[in-house]
């Protein structure tokens, strides 16, 4: 009996072994901001139009802004020479050429998240952008969501 307690005491041990080596490279491995596309990097006129909200009196129908994306190893921002405002993404997946991203930042008395999903086509990009504005209290939530359409003014693949 004792003799079977210690084979099955080495047998877990060794795949808790095996697991946590796994699990290591795996952690290890590139991160999803290095496998966006380094077409996204440049700057960018973003056009957006309002499709839908539960706040009007918060959100524009419609807006133009620039967006500057540059990569710094793996760290993605997004920065709007228009209103200073700057911030590190969060890519949550990257699929051929669409790439999912959020970042947050203060407006005012609030936090403001975008959540952008963008499709590539060579110098232009489209999608939508989802806003959710939040005041201090936790419930107190304004959505809106948009169609944007991107046009590369500078950066790579411009001058190909």
């Amino acid at each position: 009996m004792l003799k079977r307690f210690f084979i099955i005491f080495i047998f877990l041990c060794s795949v808790t072994a095996v697991y946590s080596a796994e699990t290591a490279v795996l952690s290890a491995g590139i991160s999803l901001n290095e496998t966006v596309p380094s077409e996204l990097m440049g700057t960018w006129r973003v056009v957006s139009k309002l499709t839908n909200t539960d706040s009007p009196e918060n959100f524009k129908n419609v807006g133009v802004v620039l967006w500057n994306l540059s990569r710094q190893g793996d760290v993605i921002t997004l920065y709007s020479p228009f209103t200073g405002a700057e911030a590190s993404v969060k890519v949550q997946y990257v699929k051929d050429n669409t790439v999912k991203f959020t970042k947050e930042g203060n407006y005012e008395d609030r936090l403001l998240t975008d959540t952008v999903e963008i499709t590539l086509m060579g110098d232009t990009f489209s999608g939508r952008n989802y806003l959710t504005l939040q005041k201090s209290s936790a419930s107190d939530f304004k959505h809106a969501e948009y169609v944007i359409v991107g046009k590369r003014i500078s950066g790579s693949g411009v001058l190909e």
